[in-house]
This record gives structure tokens, sequence and C-alpha cells, in this order.
């Protein structure tokens, strides 16, 4: 049955597509928004990070895995939206997710435009313009200023995939804008044979040809900084979502990128730096002293943000990407996870549903400074994990490509233990540098069974690539042996819950 014709609710004014110039306007009249020194605007915001606590898909019989609400409470919170939004100015930002004509998908905004900046932001990340039969398979209704009493901090996101609606309660956070669309996007990708990655993609040029590296992470770990570094030359295609489909085809899902601002400099991340201090880009939640911004205050938050339009940077956004030839699986960390690690098979898969890292204020404080397993790095999968993994490992099967565990935090203890080491992001780019040129040389680590690198050219630091090493010499082997017991053990138990995935998978961390 083919899916009923969504219309969204009468407004006072509606605002149709404005253009950049003129959103930017509407953006600038906003009470927390700031003009910099650069000429951009950078708006203070309530929320501080996405609302997983309070976002709920809209089901009369939950999975038991994502939070849930009826159908009949649904209906009547959507009424209640409805009547809200009859009362405001709304802005309306129609666009695709993703830029093949073959698979891009129609998506609308709907947002009030008292707070005009998340309208902003969003232009710049969907691909356009709308063509004149322009019909949203998707749409985010966004009310930032209509509280949801009752639900955990008054505030809901509310999820319809059977409609193709996101509704929002009481978040001014842009992050609940793009993730409302790109959620419902993974269940398409997945109805349609593919998977969904929590990804940056780029291009990495070498004597044998093009290398298209696939990155995937969790919000705060790294994606964005391990997609946007160079090595020989290589450009940014994608920075935080692609399909990775049955066919082995990669595609794209944004026309921009939402970048974490803290600690940002021009010597570490040139590309970003100089991307989000121009005239084209937003901010949002970034420390500012007259017009002057500070990437470093983190007295506010440390997930300040921004956006910006692939068309201020050198890129290949346009380009067609056939297939990947590695993946990086992100897991910041530290303790005995090596700088890098080459999976194969199930392995593959199960660090692939592991997803493990130390949760940053991307996630919000609930997750910040906690150590987190989210499956495919992927917090925003709609649907049960397992089928996660298990699509991961056949397409891995039809498609091989290489993976690689890329440990971006430290080694042998937390910042204040002076016998840790900080994976630097020099140490990071030598690492993608050798796998995409194919220089390093592996060995079987005895612990976990991956493969270790025993030299990478540019990188003369054996202890982050082998921690083993670091710990034996301060004298701390049998703490190493107790932290890879209860690995071990962590990681069978917590792929053991998952009822349908792939006994393969499971036996792969044992």
């Amino acid at each position: 049955m083919a899916k009923m014709l969504f219309r969204l609710p009468q407004a006072k004014r509606v605002i149709d597509n404005p253009s950049a110039e003129e959103v930017k306007e509407l953006a600038a009249k906003m009470p927390t928004a700031r003009p910099t020194k650069y000429g951009n605007l950078n708006v203070q915001t309530e929320v501080l990070a996405r609302s997983k606590r309070s976002t709920f898909l809209v089901s009369d019989e939950p999975d038991g895995q994502n939070q849930a609400i009826s159908t009949d409470e649904a209906a009547k919170w959507s009424e209640r939206q409805d009547r809200y939004i009859a009362d405001q100015v709304m802005v309306v930002i129609d666009g695709y997710i993703g830029n093949d004509p073959e698979f891009r998908t129609p998506a609308r905004l709907y947002v009030e435009a008292a707070n005009a900046n998340i309208a902003a932001m969003q232009q710049q990340l969907y691909f356009g313009p709308a063509e004149e039969d322009f019909e949203p398979e998707l749409t985010v209704i966004y009310t930032p200023n209509l509280k949801a009493e009752g639900f955990p901090d008054d505030r809901l996101i509310m999820v319809d995939l059977e409609q193709g609606v996101t509704r929002v309660f009481n978040s001014d956070y842009f992050g609940e804008s793009k993730k409302g669309g790109l959620r419902m996007w993974n269940k398409l990708v997945y109805d349609r044979g593919g998977l969904p990655l929590h990804a940056g993609c780029k291009i990495i040029p070498t004597d044998a040809g093009d290398k298209v590296c696939l990155t995937v992470g969790l919000s705060g770990t790294g994606k964005t900084t391990t997609t946007f570094t160079r090595q020989n030359g290589s450009l940014p295609v994608q920075d935080d979502f692609v399909a990775w489909m049955s066919d082995g085809h990669v595609y794209v899902t944004e026309n921009g990128c939402f970048a974490k601002t803290y600690g940002l400099n021009p010597e570490d991340e040139p590309t970003i730096y100089g991307a989000v201090t121009q005239p084209d880009s937003y901010l949002e939640n970034v420390s500012q002293h007259g017009d002057d911004v500070d990437f470093y205050d983190e007295s506010y938050t440390q997930n300040g943000r921004a956006t910006f339009p692939f068309g201020v940077i050198e890129s290949a956004a346009d380009r067609e990407i056939d297939g990947a030839h590695f993946l990086l699986i992100l897991n910041r960390n530290e303790n005995v996870i090596p700088a890098v690690a080459r999976l194969e098979g199930p392995q593959a898969a199960a660090y692939f549903m592991l997803g493990e890292t130390r949760g940053t204020a991307a996630g919000g404080a609930e997750e910040a400074g906690r150590s987190l397993r989210v499956p495919g790095t992927n917090p925003f999968f709609p649907m049960l994990h397992d089928l996660q993994g298990n699509r991961f490992l056949e397409l891995l099967d039809e498609h091989p490509l290489e993976v690689y565990l890329l440990n971006t935090g430290r080694v042998g203890g937390p910042e204040q233990d002076e016998r840790s080491k900080k994976v630097r992001i020099k140490h990071s780019s030598a690492i993608v540098k050798g796998i995409a040129e194919g220089t390093i040389e592996w060995e079987r680590d005895p612990d976990f069974g991956y493969r270790v690198a025993a030299t990478v050219q540019g990188l003369d630091d054996e202890e982050i690539l082998q921690p083993r090493r670091l710990y034996e010499r301060t004298g701390r082997a049998d703490e190493y042996r107790e932290q890879v017991r209860r690995l071990k053990e962590e990681r069978a138990e917590f792929l053991a819950a998952f009822p349908s995935l792939s006994s393969e998978i499971v036996a792969a961390v044992s």
C-alpha cells in the first residue's frame, strides 16, 4: 500500500524556501544570535546536545531496544503541535538527502521562524534546489518553543517511520533537525538492501590509484577530523552519513558539514578552521567575547558546533563513488586499544557492532566521559541493532573491503596518568596514509587475535601501536592482562544480548 501524502499543518504565515541571504537575515534577528568578526552568526541555544532520553518511535509494538510512544498518544501530540503552529510564523526548507538522481530522498524542514538559524543550517546540508514537482518523502516538523510536559526535560522527538515524519518539541539544538531526517533515511536505506553508515568519506590519491576511505564513529570521536585531515592531497566527499548498498555503491547524504568546534585550530585542522571562520558558516554555542570567538572556552559547553557548505572548501562532494576500499572504525579510548588494528571477516562485524568509545559532550551530559558501546557507532538507527551487524557481514562477504579499528584517544591510561600516551592527529594521519598506500607491516596480536602494526612510516612510537609494550615497560603487565580479560568478557556479554545477531559475529570476540 502506498504511503498517504502528508500535508503540513497550517500556520499563521509561511516563509517558503527563502534564499540563503533571506534566511540569514531572519536568523540575525534572533536575540541569541551574535555576529562575529568573520561575518557569520553565532547562536546560543538552551539545549546543548541531542536529546536521546526524549526520543521515541511511534509504535504499538515496541522492539525492546528503542523507546516507543503509542499511535494514539502520538496523534494527541501531533494535534497539539498543529494547534500551536496555527499561531506561528513558520519557515519551509526543501531539499534532498543525497545527490544521485537514482537514490536521493526529497526532504522537508518546517520550523518556527523564531529559530531561523535551524532553517539556515539545514539549508546548507540539503542538496538542492528542489525541483518543481517536489514532494517530500521525509518531513521534520520543528517547534523549539513548544514544551512536551511529561516527557524527559519536557522535550519530545517523535519519530513516525511509517508516515516519514519526525516532530520535535522544545529543543532549539540544530542537531535534532539534521538527525531527524537522517534517522528516517536510515530505515529507507536498510529497506532497499543497504546499510546506513554513520560515516565520513574521502578520496586519497596513491601511486596505485585513488582509494576511498570510509570512517565510522560516534559524534566527537574524530570522524570529521579524520575525514578532513589531508593525506596525499586527499579530499572529503562526505562528513556524517553514507549508504553502503548491496551492489557495493556508496551514496552520500549531505551538501555540507556539521562540525564540532571545541579545540579547533588552524594548525591541526586547517580545512575545518577555514570553513567555519568565513561568512557562509553558522556557529552554534561557540564562546564569544565581543565579535571574537574562542574555540577553547568550554565554560558554556564543549559541544560547540558549526555548519558550512562544501562549496566553501576544496572537496570531492560531487564525485560518484562506485565502492569503498577501506573502512575505519573509530574508538576513542584510553586503555589497551592500539592506535590501529586490522580486522577480518566476522571479527570486523563484531567490532562494528561493539561501537566502543568514551562518550563526549556531543551525546549530552549523560554520555560525556562514560565508556560506551553503540552498535555501528550509529545512535540514529531506528530499528533492531542486530540488523546492522548481520547486514554489515553480508555486505562485507559480497563486497570485501579492508576494515580497521582506529583509536583516536590514548593508550595506557587517562590524561592525568603521566605513563599514558596520546594518539595525536599526526599519528592517525600517518596510519591512514599507510593504510591507503599499503605500506604498514602487520603482525598478529596474541591477546585479541586482530593484527597490529609493527611499523608505520612517519610514526616512530611502537608503544601506541602495541600497548602491551607500554604496560610492560611501566611495570603494569598484570594490569594489562586484567584489562584484556575484562574486555573479552564484557564484549562477549554485550554481543550475546542481541538475539538475532549472527553466531559468527558473537564468537569473533571470544
